[in-house]
Parts: structure tokens; C-alpha cells; sequence
């Protein structure tokens, strides 16, 4: 007897795929104020109103990209050295 492997559709996008205006927003609440306690603070300061989903998938984007880090008790921090001061050292920092 054979067996056949049935190929199964692509599964679908849960269809809360982020645009690039609300990742910056998210970006920008959480540069601005650097910390929150809670992913439902952060989500409830921002200007306009974001699908939670949505903002879930921000969220994992940011921290993929080491933009923002989770303390152990939930609290976000912005981590991303995008300042002036960073930037400076950089450009005048020597090459390896």
C-alpha cells in the first residue's frame, strides 16, 4: 500500500499585518516616555487606536530588531541607541 502526502494551503495571515506609520507610532510612545509597566498601558497611551493583535506583532518586531527589551516583571524598555551621542560616537569611532 503507498501513502500520499497530502499538501495542506498555505495557512492565511490573521489579517492584522502592521503598517509602517503604527510601527512607528508604537516606536515613537515608547522612545518618548523610554518605559511601561504593562503591554496594556503601552497600548492604551497611544494616539490612535490599534488593534491588539496588531500591536502584539509590533511588539515582536521591536524586539527581534533589539529596539525594546521585557524586564522579568513585564516592563518595556526602549533600548536602541539611535541618539545624537550615539550616532557621533559611531561616525568618530575607529574601524576594526
Amino acid at each position: 500500500m503507498r501513502t500520499r502526502s497530502i499538501s495542506r494551503p498555505a495557512r492565511k495571515s490573521s489579517g492584522h499585518t502592521p503598517r509602517l506609520d503604527t510601527i512607528q507610532m508604537v516606536e515613537k510612545a515608547i522612545k518618548n516616555d523610554k518605559k511601561f509597566y504593562s503591554k496594556n498601558q503601552l497600548w492604551r497611551s497611544l494616539p490612535k487606536q490599534v488593534q491588539y493583535p496588531t500591536f502584539v506583532k509590533i511588539l515582536d518586531y521591536l524586539e527581534e530588531s533589539n529596539k525594546i527589551m521585557y524586564e522579568k516583571d513585564g516592563t518595556i524598555i526602549w533600548t536602541f541607541a539611535d541618539s545624537a551621542a550615539a550616532r557621533k560616537s559611531l561616525k568618530e569611532s575607529t574601524p576594526l
